[in-house]
């Protein structure tokens, strides 16, 4: 799943009574802060997605689920920190993301909380490899290693082989 991204805005228009509806900020030019940002906002959609394959799971993987949804509940509240203490405006979630696929049963759950994590990891790893200081690497790091820990996890769920990948969040 490349990251669900929202429909973005640009503007902030009120007519009549009708309330403004708020816009996201700009991603920040420098790469860091930059990729960051969009790892915030892929966390956004894979937090929204996690419903879905929630609603749709059988129960015996509602604890997999939630501790899915909690580390990456952390990890986006962690990097909201991380922008903010920089002065760095950050993304905003949105109302809905459109899913890279149809979830209908626990399988189509499985494979969208799979493809989920494996997008998170690409989103850590350009965090990583832009990264300029190195509590970001560290981060980065971690975030990596957990996309990849919870990859492994939901493709045990489906029985595939190799459960695992060699470079996480990399297309080799």
């Amino acid at each position: 799943m490349t990251s669900p991204e929202p429909t973005p805005t640009t503007t902030t228009t009120t007519t009549s009574s009708r309330a403004a509806e708020p816009t996201s900020p700009s991603r920040p030019p420098d790469s860091a802060n930059g990729a960051l940002f969009d790892a915030i906002a892929t966390e956004h959609g894979v937090i929204y997605g996690y419903g879905m394959v929630s609603a749709h799971s059988t129960p015996e993987l509602n604890d997999l689920v939630s501790e899915s949804m909690a580390e990456h509940r952390d990890r986006r509240e962690a990097a909201i920190a991380m922008l903010e203490a920089r002065s760095v405006a950050v993304p905003l979630p949105a109302a809905g993301y459109q899913l890279p696929m149809q979830v209908d049963n626990p399988t189509d759950a499985a494979n969208l909380a799979v493809r989920m994590e494996e997008d998170s990891a690409v989103a850590w790893r350009a965090v990583l490899e832009q990264a300029t200081d190195q509590g970001d690497r560290a981060f980065a790091v971690e975030a990596l290693t957990q996309c990849a820990v919870a990859a492994a996890r939901w493709s045990q769920v489906l029985d595939v082989w190799p459960i695992t990948v060699a470079f996480p969040g990399g297309s080799e």
